[in-house]
């Protein structure tokens, strides 16, 4: 089987795999086995270390951590700094702004993950002015409407790479040449795309980009990561900040901060660093691998998926276009959250979302007939269920 399929090769390292039916990687990523040890690593630094452990090491890593990520994002080294989640990313890039002035947008797709536009929402009180732009089905939106919202008082354009709903993918680059070209900054949410979708926030020019680490990228909870461009480090000054980002934070001077000039002019206060030693070893297995291996795969077995849905006669609403489809088919069943219950209780691992269906998810790590299983489950349980 690994012989076809030389992925496969990675399954032994992920525990849950062999028992469990895996498809639910674009809301937690398995484990893999090497994190224990790395937490061990850190259980072991702390006691034997104690104090020592700043200096030797764990101060830098929001940033070393960080180059993992940008190995995986099309970042340099020293470009993304990691903090505990994407709404803390996104409260410290808003905070940089000035929302005061004429230029005041801030535009969100209406595709976003609704944490972001909750911190977007609590800007109104600084004076920005919210423009959420519809999706007319809730499961797409075309660029055009994107594009057509950019204005001369547009200040940010947020958008989610990939809709956490629907795995549709936007187009960051025609999105972000737009804004460009209107004086606005652009900040993209990679939480769906990065580990299953190339990309490269440098060649698309993205001003700002966060993301996190339990879906595709294998990584534990609390370990969100924020890229800047390093060209407009030294105009953005955070209001969400702490002593990490000071110039000279062990001087511990009174008054105003002095920012450090480097990626830790973005960070806050002490790090949550059992949380980066929980992660860094999905990024180390995603850039093992590489992402475009990956996406090929995903490529492939989505695209099995909605023929596997299509058979059985099971409503399929995810994109069907593999140039507009990420990781995830979405599949739509009458009692959906029902079916998605007793799934779990047979160890078949896929989630459900309002207005939108079963999120069904295979990885790296997933095997092809573990795609027919999951169709002739969801199958048998619908059928089950009307006949009774």
């Amino acid at each position: 089987m690994t012989g076809a399929d030389p992925l496969l090769r990675w399954r032994k390292e992920f525990p849950i795999l062999a028992k469990t039916t895996y498809l639910i990687s674009h809301s937690l990523g398995a484990m893999p086995s090497r994190t224990a040890s790395s937490l061990q690593q850190f259980a072991e630094t702390w006691a034997t270390r104690g104090i020592r452990a700043w200096e030797e090491g764990w101060w830098e890593m929001p940033v070393t951590t960080g180059n993992l990520i940008g190995s995986i994002i099309g970042a340099g080294p020293g470009e993304v700094v990691m903090q505990q989640n994407v709404s803390i990313c996104q409260s410290i890039v808003t905070s940089c702004l000035d929302w005061n002035g004429p230029r005041n947008k801030l535009i969100t797709d209406g595709l976003n993950f609704p944490s972001n536009d909750y911190v977007y929402h609590g800007l109104e009180r600084q004076g920005a002015r919210i423009c959420r732009v519809p999706s007319a089905d809730g499961m797409s939106l075309p660029t055009e409407r994107m594009l057509d919202a950019v204005d001369e008082q547009t200040l940010l354009v947020s958008v989610s790479h990939v809709a956490f709903r629907s795995a549709f993918i936007q187009d960051l680059g025609a999105i972000t040449r737009r804004a460009h070209e209107m004086g606005a900054l652009v900040i993209a949410d990679l939480y769906h795309s990065a580990g299953v979708l190339p990309v490269d926030v440098r060649a698309l020019g993205l001003d700002f980009a966060t993301g996190g680490s339990v879906k595709w990228l294998c990584g534990g909870p609390g370990a969100g990561y924020l890229y800047v461009r390093p060209d407009l480090r030294s105009g953005l000054r955070p209001a969400a900040t702490g002593w990490m980002a000071h110039r000279h934070p062990f001087e511990f001077q009174p008054g105003p901060i002095d920012f450090a000039d480097d990626a830790f002019r973005f960070l806050n206060g002490t790090p949550g660093i059992p949380a980066l030693y929980s992660a860094r070893s999905g990024y180390e297995i995603v850039n093992e691998i590489g992402v475009e291996a990956i996406r090929a795969k995903s490529l492939r077995q989505t695209e099995r998926l909605i023929e596997l849905a299509d058979e059985a006669g099971l409503s399929v609403r995810s994109c069907r276009d593999p140039r507009s489809r990420g990781g995830v088919v979405v599949v739509d069943v009458p009692k959906g959250e029902e079916v998605t219950r007793e799934l779990a209780r047979r160890e078949i691992l896929v989630d459900y979302r309002p207005n939108a269906g079963i999120r069904i998810a295979p990885h790296f790590y997933t095997a092809d007939e573990e795609l027919e299983l999951v169709i002739t489950e969801i199958g048998s349980i619908v059928k089950s269920a009307v006949c009774s």
